[in-house]
């Protein structure tokens, strides 16, 4: 499939692709995963000096490497350092990702610091962090902005790396689960998913049979199968939406990498059936999602019942609301700034009161500033990690930089706003994409500053809200969600 870049038809559904390649590429490092075990039981790990290297194929093509280099360090620590670089074939442009890690782990294999960044062709981020304790501190730099944050877990974070012989060692049974607390500094967010050991297996790799021990991860609703030889040295993974690891030797990983074929199919939602009747008041869809995982798909505009979602078109209030306190569920809170919503900001407040200057309605100022959002920031895809200081310097993003500047913004304006994510149509197919809502009286109503619908269109799927460290959430539908449109419920 072909998009065309000289309309703006093409360019919106770029944007709206490239939404979910953004989460895409922050979950795809999400393929190595660390178990939680009492370090008591651990077994000292003390690794030589030594270099692996891994090749990233997608749809069997190749598109780039990973080297992981270990060093021993003071008391019995190891040194991590991993570079990865990759080619993206998005709408028929290359884009070539890298990501460089440095990392200091403790002898039971726990993070201890870490420096990272992550290099994009409109994106550019640098986040170091600390761990004390069960607490991650770090400082992310965008070039134009710093943010600084923190992350508490229940026990102390461990980190990827392509070893794993721990796990082996104790004796793990097949049918076991283990829950994993993790720290993923592409997306700078934490949380926990579950291992399952499911045995031995034979495969296939480069042409020679190999019996590995194969462990299922979910996390988030999402499935990663990683490989490991009696070692404990991961030889194989397959992470959602079919990026392939495999461990090679240092002259194959490194030889001429190719570029992804069109990732359009392989993040498009599978449909069933013909998307009719969104010029009626509601609209139906069936929805088949994976179980492991919970959605915010009941709420607002919708309803989901027994697997059916019905979105009902949002009426804007006849009269403007008086400037009366929120008393939308959850209003209160969505007033406040956040690390990446710096509705607090200087800069983020002055704008916000030039923009809104002439009105004390609510309506009016969502509607002005949703209007600045949409005519001031270039629509142009950024894979990255979105926040409003950032996108109002650059001014340019997808719909996760529009989400973020305008929420920003219509806080500084004392609006209740919060971030939807989820699903959008856009021509044949749906996409991830993310948007606002903002209460108005006593109801949450849709808005999306990206394609300038107030309130959005029928076709706008609320999965999540939140931000980022709930957005990855979503990353559990690439593959399983299917959507299949039942026309509007008035007119059956």
């Amino acid at each position: 499939m072909i998009i065309s870049l000289t309309t703006p038809a093409g360019w919106l559904k770029l944007l709206i692709v490239t939404c979910w390649i953004t989460l895409f590429i922050l979950l795809l490092r999400r393929d190595v995963f660390i178990a939680t075990i009492d370090p008591k039981e651990l077994e000292t790990i003390k690794q030589a000096e030594s270099e692996e290297y891994q090749s990233i194929f997608f749809k069997n093509a190749k598109i780039g490497y990973v080297v992981n280099r270990y060093l021993p360090g003071p008391d019995d620590d190891r040194l991590l350092t991993q570079d990865a670089r990759m080619n993206l074939n998005i709408a028929g442009v290359v884009q070539t990702i890298e990501l460089k890690l440095k990392a200091t782990l403790s002898v039971t294999n726990s993070l201890k610091n870490f420096d990272f960044s992550f290099h994009s062709p409109f994106y550019r981020m640098h986040a170091v962090g600390t761990v004390t304790g069960n607490r991650v501190d770090y400082r992310l730099t965008t070039g134009t902005n710093t943010i600084r944050d923190s992350l508490t877990f229940s026990t102390p974070p461990l980190l990827a790396t392509s070893r794993r012989a721990y796990l082996l060692a104790e004796s793990i049974k097949e049918g076991e689960k283990r829950r994993i607390p993790w720290f993923d500094p592409v997306s700078l967010t934490g949380k926990e998913s579950v291992l399952e050991y499911k045995g031995k297996e034979s495969v296939l790799i480069n042409g020679r049979m190999q019996k590995l021990h194969l462990f299922i991860e979910s996390f988030s609703g999402a499935r990663v199968s990683t490989w490991l030889n009696d070692s404990g040295v991961v030889v194989k993974e397959e992470s959602p939406a079919g990026f392939v690891f495999l461990k090679e030797p240092k002259f194959k990983a490194l030889e001429a990498v190719g570029e992804s074929g069109e990732i359009l199919e392989a993040v498009a939602v599978k449909t069933r059936g013909e998307l009719t009747g969104l010029d009626g008041s509601t609209m139906r869809y069936r929805l088949e999602l994976p179980d492991e995982v919970s959605f915010e798909l009941d709420g607002g505009r919708q309803t989901f019942v027994d697997g059916i979602l019905t979105v009902a078109r949002e009426e804007l209030p006849s009269e403007p609301p008086t400037p009366a306190a929120p008393t939308c569920p959850d209003g209160a809170a969505q007033l406040a700034a956040s690390p990446y919503i710096q509705a607090d900001s200087r800069e983020i407040k002055e704008l916000a009161g030039q923009i809104t200057a002439a009105t004390e309605e609510p309506l009016t100022k969502v509607k002005k500033l949703a209007t600045w959002v949409y005519e001031n920031i270039e629509k142009r895809p950024v894979l990255g990690l979105p926040d409003a200081l950032t996108t109002l310097a650059a001014r340019q993003g997808d719909c996760n930089e529009h989400a973020a500047l305008f929420a920003a913004l219509a806080r500084a304006a004392a609006i209740p706003t919060r971030v939807a994510a989820g699903v959008t149509r856009q021509r044949e197919a749906f996409y991830y994409h993310a948007w606002n809502e903002v209460c108005l009286g006593d109801r949450w109503i849709s808005i999306d500053t990206t394609t300038n619908q107030f309130p959005a269109d029928l076709t706008h799927l609320r999965f999540i809200v939140g931000e980022m460290q709930e957005q990855v959430r979503i990353g559990a539908l690439l593959g399983t969600l299917t959507i299949e449109p039942l026309g509007s419920a008035t007119a059956n």
